[in-house]
């Protein structure tokens, strides 16, 4: 629901057309329908809280209504959270690792929700200035098992707490390419852990590819995240992950 997003900006600004995007994902396939107003591509500039919640609120309320499929809010601020979950949404996917809003984790456990503990350096607008790391995988690992454990102390429960190593979020295509292949190593924290690679720019400068020819190099990071252990992806081409995924998860478990 932004102007500005890097992949898709500007084409699901308007009510209607979120909605029946939004509809025609959970036809294909789509678990969760997430839901944000705010870009958090790297440089992007904030939007106000009522500007946020003016973009996401209307569509959050219809699609809860027309779906079965559970809506989740992409925002970091806990006013919006707290007003989407009102709406009928049931995950916050909080790109900042519950540190941008201090009442972030009681919203959550209050409301009984489930939460998206994501790792960034920086914010968007500085995320991607000269990112380091001594340790990229132990880093990453530290902070979101950190984060994972204030939100239980708030309330929240340990079934209802993902984890987000933030591909992309303050990290060189090195650093992206080695938390992907280290999957293994983050589970050891003790959550399930979601993974975002759809379309994004480590891709491109692997494949030397625009963003709207990323369809391939997609699939095959998710592959490898599946196959390493990743429990969720999230993803702009339902179809055609769902479907490379199910081939995956059958060769995986073989039954």
């Amino acid at each position: 629901m932004t102007p500005d997003s890097f992949s898709d900006g500007g084409k699901f600004l308007d009510p209607e057309l979120a909605i029946d995007h939004g509809i025609a994902m959970a036809h294909m396939g789509a678990d969760i329908i997430d839901i944000g107003g705010e870009s958090s591509r790297p440089g992007s500039d904030p939007v106000s809280v009522e500007e946020e919640k003016l973009r996401v609120l209307p569509v959050i309320e219809m699609l809860a209504r027309e779906l079965e499929v559970p809506i989740s809010i992409d925002t970091y601020r806990s006013e919006v959270a707290k007003a989407a979950l009102e709406k009928g949404a049931c995950l916050v996917n909080d790109i900042s690792g519950l540190t941008a809003s201090p009442d972030m984790a009681s919203v959550v456990a209050k409301k009984n929700a489930s939460v998206v503990i994501m790792h960034m350096r920086g914010t968007p607008k500085t995320m991607q200035k000269e990112p380091r790391y001594k340790d990229v995988v132990a880093e990453v690992s530290g902070f979101l098992k950190c984060q994972a454990e204030m939100a239980r102390k708030a309330g929240v429960a340990k079934e209802r707490i993902l984890v987000d190593p933030g591909i992309g979020f303050g990290k060189t295509v090195d650093h992206n390419v080695e938390l992907i292949g280290s999957i293994n190593k983050l589970k050891k924290i003790g959550y399930p852990v979601l993974i975002g690679t759809s379309r994004k720019s480590f891709i491109g400068h692997i494949l030397q590819t625009e963003v709207d020819d990323r369809l391939e190099g997609t699939i095959a990071s998710n592959i490898v995240a599946v196959m390493g252990g990743v429990d969720f992806v999230r993803v702009h081409d339902v179809k055609e992950m769902r479907q490379a995924l199910t081939v995956t998860d059958r060769i995986i478990r073989r039954k």
